[in-house]
Order: C-alpha cells, then structure tokens, then sequence
C-alpha cells in the first residue's frame, strides 16, 4: 500500500520542523559558546600571563630594585575603526617596581559617533604576569563624537619576581600594547550617555 500524498507532506514537514528546530539550538549553543569563551579565556591569560596578558594590581609592589626596565608603548586599531590611536608618553625606564603612568590618545576621524574597547598584551610573552596595572582604560567603552578626542592613563609597575624567573630575567625591554576595536551597539542606545575614563593631565608621574 502506498501513502497518500497528504500523509508523506505531513511527514516532510513534521521533519523539516525538527530539522529546523536542531540547527537553531545547535546556532544557540555556538553563540552561548562564543560568548562564554571570551571571558573564561581572558580568565586563564589574567591567571597565567599566557599569550602576554598582562595583570591586574590592588596596590603598588612593595620592593623596589635598584635594577631598571625600558618599557615601550604601542597603539594599533583593528577592523577598519576610523580613530587615530597612539601613545602620548614615550618609552620609560624606571627601577622595577616602581610606579609608573603612561598616556594614550585616541581621536575618532569619522563622522559618526563611535564606541570603541581596547584590548591589551604585553611583549615578549614571559613578561605578561610580571606586567602589572593598577589602572587602565582596557576593555572600558570608550564612546567618541566625530572628531573627539580622549587622553587615558595607564599606570603600572613590573613585578620584582621577575628577576626570580629563569626566562624573564634577562629582559631589559618590555612593550605594552593595545588595541582599539568598535563595538557594535543597536540603534536604540546610539544617543545614551557616553561614560569616559576620568580626565587627567599629561606629565603626571612621568
């Protein structure tokens, strides 16, 4: 006996629902997924310097070496963002250990208001866990008018541990960089208010 061709198209539908229903739950899980990764990696490099993460500090180091470290700063922007992004303050030598504060400046060129995050690392690699910031604007939202400009603060110390560590103590260079990327925001939030690090003045502590 054959089906009828009313039942064999309730049976294709009945299977395209499901169908449809697995490749949205498996669309579901990859974002959940992809979300969740960003964080829980940011979590391991904080922990283990990996890939030049650098760390972050309740309160300055308690030592300070007579020793000194060049530190070198460097701004980039990443997927076509329309800002000029570059250190104000030059390279730094300071004793290890001693606190430091550095200045990035960042000017949206476009015509449009943008919302803009860095991210940050830390070169070579071995210096990261020994990088420490006590204050920092990375993976802050920046919200910027068409030709705004914002200075921003970093102020930082490396770890006096470093020379404890077979394959860091040897460095004599360290380069601090970061990257400036939009975030996108729907429509709706486009005229909410824009929140900025505190302003402050070049040439303190430097």
């Amino acid at each position: 006996m054959h089906d009828r061709p009313d039942d064999v198209a309730a049976a294709m539908s009945a299977r395209n629902r499901r169908v449809a229903v697995i490749c949205a739950g498996v669309v579901a899980c990859m974002l959940g997924l992809a979300y969740a990764s960003v964080p829980l990696y940011d979590l391991f490099c904080r922990v283990t310097g990996y890939g030049g993460t650098t760390q972050r500090a309740e309160r300055p180091a308690n030592t300070t070496l007579t020793r000194s470290m060049t530190v070198r700063f460097d701004a980039n922007v990443g997927g076509g963002l329309p800002w000029e992004f570059a250190p104000v303050s030059g390279p730094q030598t300071l004793p290890i250990g001693e606190n430091g504060l550095a200045f990035y400046r960042v000017t949206n060129t476009s015509d449009r208001p943008i919302v803009g995050s860095a991210t940050y690392n830390v070169a070579p690699e071995q210096a990261g866990i020994y990088f420490n910031k006590l204050a920092c604007f990375c993976f802050t939202e920046q919200r910027l008018e068409p030709g705004e400009s914002l200075e921003m603060p970093v102020s930082y110390f490396v770890d006096p541990e470093i020379i404890k560590d077979a394959d860091a103590s040897r460095l004599t260079t360290i380069t601090l960089s970061y990257t400036f990327y939009e975030v996108k925001k729907p429509a709706a939030s486009a005229a909410a208010p824009k929140e900025k690090t505190a302003p402050a003045k070049p040439g303190q502590g430097t």
